[in-house]
């Protein structure tokens, strides 16, 4: 196991960190998400459970799979997303969750990763997972809803999707307070107007989000926002559970 100096050091090597993750010695990495991660509603215990963590990047939300019981964790990313202002060297691919993952100590069947896209995975590909995790990936998807029909098909039980939503927030409508309560919209953007990024591509309202996710193939859907009253875009953020019927 990499000592408490060498962890340190190596944590501080790296330009940018997007998730802050606690790691032994009390060491967390200086990242910003997730926000609240209670607000996300993963249950406390995924005992048994094999998990797949869509958009992966530092790894909090695999790791934190594991911590809460989950039998095996598989991790995906295709790293294009570079929020609007990172360069290239920036964004050190699967560096900073491979540190993660030595120093939490699993091995690399319980806890692995892949460069992939979502579009991509197939049965076929790592069989199905009981849970699936899809957070802060569906707006920055040319194809939204051909990437829900995809994770739809390998998951057999339920889906916890995290995305920027409308309601309180649109650029086409002023910002901040205009937004789209309570309606089914999407707008899209061809060029950088959400957020500065030009990898966003699409942003949904909750209940357009909600729609989404039950179109795929979860009959059982709920959603909430992140925050009732944001007063930032960071915010401005929903979060849907789909849950299949059992035959």
């Amino acid at each position: 196991m990499i000592d408490q100096e060498s962890l340190r050091r190596a944590v501080a090597e790296f330009p940018f960190w997007y998730h802050k993750v606690e790691l032994p010695y009390g060491i967390v990495t200086p990242g910003y998400a997730p926000i609240n991660a209670a607000a996300y509603g993963i249950p406390d215990s995924l005992l048994d459970r094999r998990v797949l963590d869509v958009g992966a990047w530092d790894g909090y939300w695999t790791f934190e799979a594991l911590k809460r019981g989950a039998a095996q964790a598989v991790a995906i990313d295709d790293f294009s997303d570079y929020l609007g202002a990172l360069e290239p060297a920036q964004r050190k691919a699967w560096q900073t969750f491979d540190l993660c993952r030595e120093a939490l100590g699993y091995d690399q069947f319980r806890c692995s990763r892949f460069d992939m896209s979502v579009y991509d995975i197939r049965p076929e590909t790592f069989g199905l997972f009981d849970t699936v995790f899809f957070f802060g990936t569906l707006y920055h998807l040319r194809h939204p809803l051909l990437a829900l029909d995809r994770l739809s098909a390998i998951c057999r039980d339920e889906i916890y999707v995290e995305s920027a939503i409308l309601d309180d927030f649109s650029p086409y409508r002023g910002g901040l307070g205009k937004g789209y309560p309570g309606e089914t919209v999407m707008e899209f953007y061809p060029e950088n107007q959400y957020g500065g990024n030009n990898s966003n591509w699409w942003v949904p309202s909750l209940a357009c989000l909600m729609q989404m996710v039950r179109a795929a193939g979860f009959e059982e859907v709920s959603g909430w926002k992140l925050t009732d009253q944001p007063n930032h875009i960071s915010m401005c953020r929903g979060f849907v559970k789909g849950k299949k019927r059992k035959a």
